[in-house]
């Protein structure tokens, strides 16, 4: 009887598959689904409009009479386009999106029905949603949690629905999202980076940061995707044995892309352009049947609630192309795993991005202020960015031949190097005609031609300088860019605010020139981070090593990385900074720590659950094949068919030990499992699923993966890799 491999095998070599026409303008296309100003402005009156455009960039609030005509305008413009029903679309932490739809229909106390969506239901709605994780901050019986408007982020149409962009609070006012935290440390950032940049254009009045993210991604075909248990459950591989051909000849990186795969990109785009979603770039990446996407840079709010709805997208676009889209970031041993590079920087009101060198000294000595001010940042606070990035799945990726170690470090090349080690000879105090000339015209006055054949990437880099942006390199693919954009925002500002703190003292008691007194506060800084820049290989041997001695932490797995969100420094920097307070902290530490141990706790259970009931009864029925051609032979030969039947009675033996392997790790594996679900403790809970479960998956993957090569192919249950992998 075929194996469900085999099923799956043929309904995918049966299938047509949609081709798409991609002749649309996409200028055209752009936003027609998104209640944006261009909307705005045929919809709402003049002031309703500008109460929306005051509440985007100045923070204003918006009164409930001009709630009230603004979703109206929401209304008669979301009938206009078919839709029936609305939603307030937020972002809980547990990594998705999250929806719930209400029909715009309402019933007169005359029985007559009409299409109804007011003010109040625009700003406010409780959800309840008491299901959603929340680390303590909400009794079951106290669930009560409100979604409020977030005009910052446009209401957009997706399906029958028009979705709201909200935060999600509990009633005591925490925040039980991403995207709170968020808003508060991108008015963190603002009001730091504000400050700071006047010191070189008194007219700035706002900074935003920008966000550019990078998204990686395995397209699998869906009827395969179904024959895999451990796909289907953990998103991951969890055995399965690597084929002959992999990504060593490099064939698959920028190569020609796959016409079923082009046909679901180009429907994909086409979804992303009616949202909004300003994607520029499609290609293959480095594994067989990988790929990227990645849009224009935007406001960082605005480009997190893209990729989070992005991500949904892609899965239901997939699903009309008979795919299956994996965004965990290591879904197959032995071949590249897949990250989100997130591009940050900050940019004025006037359109100035401060990580730019300009054309005048003085353009790039704002340029450095806010280049050695983060590189400071992430010094003090480099453990709390790899905190920032920890999960189960991203383990698995970081320092893993592909992706940047776990130790993180900045690069920012050798020609910067060499200007800051210019800057931290400056003399301190005044500065003498001579210096400030020297430093003006040959240090701070050259960066811009620097710059120009600075086009060095250290793949190795978890955060590196790439002309005009940080690009943090470590996030996992299907991370919510807010959580580490949130530390990001957050430390920048916090060492902005001692920045400027730092040189208005020297202004003002040492009675030092702003340039003079600048010079002065980066130079310390310089000398204060040499230790957080490393322009060799991260995948150094020695690497690690040499880290320890400056003192760079290594935390390899989750829960240790995990442990600097509830240290005091960590505590007092997001409650200074006005982020998060102890509450918020803590419960976001006990949710990943939690959602850490059930992740390796599903994992355990499923692969006990495929390695005993389907490969030990598949290495059975060929063992039982194998015996019986053995007894035949027996028959035939008697005294001397040995002689005949030695590599049948090898290859017995072989499949005899692998069984008894894999059922002996298992059973070791669950007894490991029943000891720490024991334990109360939630963190040491994990880091005993970390080093007394978590181990046993290599050898009973091993087994598994040796018997895979032993039995015949036609029993083998399991899509095999190259399956997996080539089909396409």
């Amino acid at each position: 009887m075929p194996t469900l491999r085999f099923h799956a095998l043929k309904e995918t070599l049966k299938r047509s598959y949609p081709k798409v026409n991609e002749t649309e303008r996409r200028s055209e296309l752009f936003g027609n689904n998104v209640f944006n100003k261009n909307t705005m402005i045929q919809y709402l009156t003049r002031d309703s409009y500008q109460s929306v455009v005051d509440a985007i960039e100045q923070g204003t609030k918006i009164n409930r009479s001009m709630a009230d005509q603004i979703a109206a305008a929401m209304r008669d413009w979301a009938l206009s386009k078919g839709v029936t029903h609305y939603t307030h679309w937020f972002q809980p932490l547990t990594g998705a999106t999250a929806e719930k739809h209400d029909a715009f229909f309402e019933l007169m106390d005359n029985g007559y029905a009409i299409e109804k969506f007011g003010g109040g239901q625009l700003v406010q709605q409780e959800p309840d949603a008491s299901a959603f994780p929340h680390g303590g901050i909400r009794n079951t019986f106290e669930a009560r949690g409100y979604t409020a408007w977030d005009p910052t982020s446009p209401a957009f149409i997706y399906g029958p629905t028009l979705c709201i962009p909200t935060v999600f609070v509990a009633y005591t006012g925490e925040a039980l999202d991403y995207k709170t935290p968020l808003l508060r440390a991108l008015y963190a950032v603002d009001e730091a980076a504000t400050a700071v940049a006047k010191y070189f254009d008194k007219n700035v009045k706002k900074v935003n940061a920008s966000l550019g993210w990078e998204q990686e991604y395995f397209l699998i075909d869906s009827a395969l995707m179904r024959s895999r248990p451990d796909l289907v459950m953990t998103g991951r591989t969890l055995l399965g044995h690597s084929p002959a051909k992999g990504q060593q000849l490099d064939d698959h990186y920028f190569g020609s892309i796959p016409s079923r795969a082009l046909a679901y990109m180009q429907d994909l785009e086409k979804e992303c352009m009616l949202l909004g979603i300003p994607v520029k770039t499609r290609h293959n990446e480095v594994a067989p049947n990988q790929f990227e996407l990645a849009p224009i840079h935007e406001e960082t709010n605005l480009a997190v609630d893209h990729n989070s709805l992005v991500m949904d997208v892609m899965d239901k676009v997939a699903h009309r192309h008979h795919f299956k889209v994996l965004l965990h970031e290591k879904p197959f041993a032995g071949v590249n795993g897949s990250g989100k590079h997130n591009n940050w920087s900050l940019r004025t009101d006037k359109g100035v991005n401060l990580l730019r060198p300009g054309k005048t000294p003085m353009s790039n000595l704002q340029f450095l202020t806010f280049f050695i001010t983060t590189i400071k940042a992430i010094n003090e606070y480099e453990e709390l960015m790899r905190a920032g990035i920890a999960s189960a799945s991203n383990d698995h990726r970081l320092g893993a031949n592909e992706a940047p170690p776990a130790i993180m470090s900045v690069f920012i090349g050798e020609q910067l190097t060499a200007v800051l080690k210019e800057l931290e000879g400056v003399t301190d105090g005044k500065l003498s005609p001579q210096e400030k000339t020297d430093l003006k015209l040959n240090v701070v006055g050259k960066i811009p031609e620097i710059l120009l054949d600075n086009t060095d990437r250290n793949r190795t880099s978890p955060f590196a300088f790439t002309g005009n942006k940080f690009e943090f390199r470590a996030v996992g693919a299907k991370a919510n860019c807010a959580n580490p954009m949130t530390i990001l925002n957050t430390i920048v500002a916090k060492q902005l605010k001692e920045f400027k703190i730092a040189v208005d003292v020297l202004i003002d008691k040492k009675k030092l020139k702003k340039d003079e007194a600048v010079f002065n506060v980066l130079r310390e800084y310089i000398k204060e981070s040499k230790n957080i820049l490393f322009e060799g290989n991260g995948y150094d041997p020695a690497w690690p090593k040499a880290a320890a001695k400056r003192k760079l932490s290594n935390n390899r797995t989750t829960p240790e990385a995990l442990k600097v969100k509830i240290t005091k420094k960590t505590l007092d920097l997001f409650s200074e900074m006005q982020v998060m307070n102890e509450v918020e902290m803590l419960a976001r530490y006990e949710i990943e720590v939690e959602e850490y141990v059930k992740r390796i706790q599903i994992e355990s259970r499923v692969l006990g659950d495929i390695a005993r009931n389907h490969v030990i009864p598949t290495a059975i029925k060929y063992q039982n094949m194998l015996i019986h051609n053995v007894s035949g032979l027996k028959k035939l030969y008697d005294t001397s068919f040995k002689q005949y039947a030695k590599e049948q009675l090898e290859i017995i033996e072989a499949i005899s030990l692998h069984i008894g392997t894999i059922n002996a790790k298992v059973s070791e594996m669950i007894a490991a499992r029943s000891k720490v679900n024991k334990l109360v403790d939630l963190e040491k809970k994990a880091i005993n699923y970390c080093y007394e479960v978590k181990p046993f998956f290599d050898a009973i993957r091993s087994s598994c993966d040796a018997l895979e090569l032993l039995v015949d192919d036609e029993l083998w249950p399991l899509t095999k890799y190259r399956e997996l992998l080539f089909t396409r």
